[in-house]
């Protein structure tokens, strides 16, 4: 378990929010495919959802999660995508 949550999701024309399947997010995340040891830290915990150590570089992330997207064909031309470190609260 990492100490980050991100959110990640498709976002159409419209502006409809939908998450990202597990499976797009998990085939990004197997080192093999980005070849990338900052990917390393992730771990896809469900539809829209990724945990990650400090070490992940946000913008980086988003960058590199795009282009894997579009160049798999998951991400259409006209949409773009969506990745929101969310607020994680600690139990005292």
């Amino acid at each position: 378990m990492f100490a980050r949550r991100i959110r990640v999701e498709r976002v159409d024309r419209a502006g409809n929010l939908s998450a990202c399947p597990i499976q797009w997010i998990d085939n990004f995340a197997m080192r093999n495919f980005t070849n990338d040891a900052v990917f390393d830290d992730t771990l896809p915990v469900g539809d829209g959802l990724l945990e990650a150590g400090y070490r992940v570089p946000i913008e980086r992330l988003h960058t590199a999660m795009d282009e894997w997207f579009r160049r798999k064909g998951y991400l259409k031309h006209e949409e773009t995508l969506r990745i929101t470190e969310l607020k994680v609260e600690t139990v005292p």
